[in-house]
């Protein structure tokens, strides 16, 4: 049954003016940015559909797009959609963290953090630099390396921060192994980044991991700074 033959309390967009969008499964909200269906399918069934086969609202959001543009009813055209949205999101979330104390807003740093590297096939290392008030004025992707390994440079990070003027910085890097517990190496680069920075007064708050489609892991939650 199509959605326009469904009571109209019942339909996905009628009830998300209504009550909001909180209010709406993932498959209903899913079907709205579909729009259509295919044949013997409404838009609902067809965001289900994508849902059971990738596995979760995140999986099928980090796709690849010939695994998504592989779905029937799906294609390039919906691929790009989709990651216009995610932009969306992320760049949403860069200037709530910009005009916020990060320290008040932590789930805005690992949403944006899980948007920016939680589908990226290869290790990298970011640097968000913050201010005195500990908002964000700026991000720099400082390396990037293969799937096992990157090579991080202190000077190369200490150097950033005093060119940007930062009182503060959070670190973050992915693991693309899904493997979310820190390394004996990513321990030992924290330390070595810490007592580098604190030689130049700035303060590392944070180091987290991203790993999945888990939320990141904090160096600072598990008392490792």
């Amino acid at each position: 049954m199509a959605i326009t033959d469904w009571p109209v309390d019942e339909r996905p967009r009628e009830r998300l003016l209504a009550q909001g969008a909180a209010a709406l499964s993932d498959a209903e909200l899913l079907a709205l940015f579909l729009r259509v269906g295919i044949r013997g399918k409404s838009a609902v069934d067809l965001a289900r559909d994508l849902l059971t086969h990738f596995g979760s609202l995140s999986a099928l959001c980090t796709a690849s797009a010939p695994a998504f543009s592989a779905i029937p009813g799906m294609g390039l055209a919906k691929y790009a959609q989709l990651q216009a949205v995610l932009e969306l999101a992320r760049r949403a979330l860069g200037e709530e963290m910009a005009s916020r104390d990060v320290i008040d807003s932590p789930a805005a740093v690992r949403d944006w953090l899980r948007l920016k590297l939680a589908r990226t096939p290869h290790e990298v290392f970011l640097v968000l630099l913050l201010d005195a008030q500990n908002q964000v004025i700026g991000s720099e992707e400082l390396f990037r390396g293969t799937l096992a390994q990157t090579a991080v440079y202190p000077r190369e990070v200490v150097k950033l921060a005093l060119d940007r003027n930062a009182a503060a910085i959070i670190l973050a890097h992915n693991h693309p192994s899904g493997v979310q517990e820190p390394s004996h190496a990513d321990k030992a680069l924290t330390d070595t980044l810490k007592q580098a920075l604190a030689l130049v007064d700035v303060r590392v708050l944070d180091h987290f991991i991203v790993a999945g489609n888990a939320p990141p892991f904090s160096f600072a939650e598990r008392g490792l700074l």
